[in-house]
């Protein structure tokens, strides 16, 4: 099969793709992640102006494509005085755009939790804050964790648009493969079969870390009282 034959020939630039492509996930995933937290529990427990402006972050992030976000932060900063490199540029934008999305599997987690149990951490004499960090976060992101495995896959596969900025990651080898081969068919579906092994595989580990995280009987007491 051709494009067999193309993944033995470019494999070592196919794994440098990839290897890119894992870097721009964990990073996007990470930033996303530690921003995201922050968006949830601002739109959940902060003052109205605070959970207006979370709320209108997610809604910008979510109602405008990630292309639009990656030019904008990529060629549009430039004019500000502010130049990022393609890398920097991709992380920033994978990240921001992630973390409207992570923010609402987080904050529906944080909230199935039940306010009784706030009211139980502040009976024992634990600060709001307190209780949120102690109490409440623990076992929400124990719960979001079915949710928000999709959010690592989808990003896997997002990192893709990536490319239109140079960043050397799957899919610009498989540019480079298609373009030096006049074959673009069997580049794209080598590189295609090699997403599809990473997405198995991180698929697998997600659902691993979920069953070693499920707290049994949980989703009994995630009821708002």
């Amino acid at each position: 099969m051709e494009w067999f034959q193309l993944l033995q020939r470019f494999f070592g630039d196919f794994m440098q793709g990839a290897g890119v492509t894992l870097e721009l996930t964990a990073v996007g995933l990470l930033i996303g992640f530690v921003l995201g937290l922050a968006l949830a529990l601002a739109k959940t427990f902060g003052a109205p102006g605070v959970s207006k402006f979370a709320t209108g972050y997610i809604e910008l992030f979510r109602g405008t494509p990630l292309l639009v976000q990656l030019f904008l932060i990529y060629y549009g900063l430039p004019s500000l005085g502010l130049t990022l490199s393609q890398t920097l540029s991709a992380y920033l934008a994978l990240g921001l755009n992630s973390a409207a999305y992570q923010a609402e599997y987080l904050r529906g987690a944080i909230q199935a939790i039940g306010d009784a149990q706030m009211m139980a951490g502040r009976s024992i004499g634990l600060s709001r804050w307190q209780t949120i960090r102690l109490v409440i976060l623990p076992q929400a992101l124990r719960l979001a964790l079915p949710a928000w495995s999709n959010e690592p896959i989808s990003l896997l596969k997002t990192t893709a648009v990536v490319f239109l900025i140079a960043v050397q990651d799957l899919m610009a080898k498989a540019k480079r493969a298609a373009t030096t081969t006049y074959n673009p068919i069997g580049s794209y579906i080598a590189v295609a079969v090699i997403y599809l092994v990473m997405v198995f595989i991180l698929d697998a580990l997600l659902k691993w870390l979920e069953r070693k995280t499920k707290i049994p009987g949980l989703e009994t007491d995630t009821n708002p009282a």
